[in-house]
């Protein structure tokens, strides 16, 4: 996605669960788009957010495996927004994601920097651990306050999650809204129209 095609959507640069989920949605006039539509894009993507090391080398199944959680992401962020019951597998892909790596942060000493705590985790468990801290940030923003802030951008077309900044907001971005005032004024004036 080119720079200038960027939506700023409230709660996404601090939650990368909520970026995870909106990394494909309709956009309106039935355009689509998926960020994570080959291993090298979910590779891309996961470097952009610093969720993996530069080395990292991911395949079609780690990708697999992200899409799957991204879908079920989708679902619990859906229960939430609109206080329905989730499916009990979406919550168990979601169980199962916290617990694929391993959560202890282990003592290192480099001599640049000292002592420092971090994850372990070889080559092969790198998806595991991305799944783990999307887990992570997904559970607790699902059961903490911001929960309540949740929301589906109501624009036609448009399926991006995001955090209700003001009690008023109605849509994701400035362009969702914009797109959806431009509709209601073009009606205003057919419809005036029409009754001349």
């Amino acid at each position: 996605m080119e720079e200038s095609e960027r939506i700023e959507v409230p709660g996404v640069q601090e939650h990368p669960s909520l970026a995870l989920v909106d990394s494909e949605v309709r956009t309106g006039r039935g355009g689509a788009r998926d960020e994570l539509e080959t291993p090298e894009a979910l590779r891309a993507w996961l470097l952009e957010r610093d969720l993996i090391d530069p080395g990292a080398e991911l395949f079609e199944h780690c990708r697999g495996r992200i899409v799957r959680l991204r879908a079920d992401l989708r679902e619990l962020f859906a229960a939430r927004a609109t206080a329905h019951a989730p499916s009990v597998g979406a919550i168990e892909a979601l169980n199962r994601a916290l617990t694929s790596a391993p959560g202890t942060l282990l003592l290192h000493y480099e001599p640049a920097t000292g002592f420092v705590r971090g994850a372990d985790h070889p080559a092969t468990q790198v998806i595991e651990h991305v799944m783990a801290l999307m887990a992570e940030d997904a559970a607790a923003l699902l059961s903490g306050e911001e929960g309540d802030l949740l929301a589906l951008c109501g624009a036609d077309g448009c399926e991006r999650f995001y955090l209700r900044t003001h009690a008023r907001r109605q849509w994701c971005s400035t362009r969702c809204g914009d797109r959806m005032r431009a509709a209601r004024a073009y009606a205003r004036r057919r419809s005036a129209l029409a009754r001349t």
